[in-house]
């Protein structure tokens, strides 16, 4: 998942939270907050993911083209 579509599923979530809070669906709101905490934990794997990569090239020693 790249950042763009975490972002927008953050996004999504609020609205969908909002929207339920403004039309007193707890179920609305509740998928909206489920929406955001899958998003967040889903850019947190993302980058645990990068790091891993990370430590594992720097044991390789390959060198990253962005430095």
């Amino acid at each position: 998942m790249s950042d763009s579509e975490s972002t927008f599923d953050k996004l999504k979530g609020k609205a969908k939270e909002f929207g339920g809070k403004a039309t007193g669906d707890d179920r609305m709101e509740t998928e909206g907050q489920t929406d955001q905490l899958k998003a967040k934990a889903e850019g947190l794997g993302e980058k645990a993911k990068d790091k891993l990569g990370g430590v594992k090239d720097s044991f390789s020693g390959k060198k990253d083209d962005n430095a």
